[in-house]
């Protein structure tokens, strides 16, 4: 851990100072892999409190999975909600499945299903003791990953995961708008804790970064036809 913190204090201190929503994330990840591994849970679903639903969410997710367990996809991960962080091309659909495409680098783990096979790898990988945010931890073991030097660090990363698209599940609010709330998000780094501060979002270093939302690069392929599935106006019930 010390070698790792010299090299990269900098960045560390974005999870140590002001990222705990990042950590709570990361113990969240682990914690649910050491469930899924110790109950031996062929599969697991895991989803944030601070989520929307598209419509008939349950009715989607149900066909995508009778899909993938027809066509007999090795999988491990799922992501049904993240954010693309690679929008430069699309990402390449998945062969007799609808609606999935192959992950390419995601932030955020607002929800996806994960495989004993996939716990058991991110077990395995000895997360605590390379402490990183999820959002990096995930890409790195499925080696999508952009930067090289956080990969060393992992050997193996042959994590097998897909996504969802379109994405069944979208955040409540995003960075800025009306109803917004998050003491984590605002935050700036800060390291003299006996002056007393008032967070200024302007200074925000993540929201500085975030940026928009690209609508390019759109994984159009994974896409089938509309069905009847989708014009159907009832309400769906968890």
């Amino acid at each position: 851990m010390s070698s790792l913190w010299k090299e990269h204090r900098s960045w560390l201190e974005l999870i140590l100072l002001g990222r705990c929503c990042q950590w709570m994330n990361f113990c969240q990840s682990c914690t649910t892999s050491i469930l899924c591994e110790s109950l031996l849970l062929p599969k697991t679903l895991v989803i944030e409190d601070d989520v929307r639903f598209e419509h008939q969410f349950k009715k989607k997710l149900m066909k995508l999975m009778d899909d993938i367990d027809q066509a007999q996809l090795d999988w491990e991960l799922i992501y049904i909600g993240r954010k693309r962080m690679q929008v430069k091309e699309p990402e390449k659909a998945v062969p007799n499945v609808g609606n999935l495409v192959e992950a390419d680098y995601s932030y955020w783990t607002l929800g996806y299903v994960i495989s004993l096979e996939g716990a058991q790898k991110l077990v395995g990988a000895n997360p605590f003791g390379k402490m990183l945010p999820v959002d990096e931890f995930l890409p790195i073991m499925y080696n999508k990953h952009p930067v090289a030097e956080y990969k060393e660090y992992y050997e193996s990363r042959d994590l097998k995961a897909f996504s969802a698209e379109p994405l069944l599940i979208y955040p409540t609010h995003y960075t800025g708008q009306p109803g917004y709330l998050s003491d984590t998000e605002t935050s700036t780094i800060w390291d003299n804790e006996t002056v007393a501060t008032d967070w200024d979002r302007t200074h925000s270093w993540k929201s500085r970064k975030q940026g928009h939302i690209h609508s390019n690069a759109k994984n159009t392929e994974a896409l089938p036809s509309p069905t009847s599935v989708d014009n159907v106006p009832s309400r769906d019930e968890l």
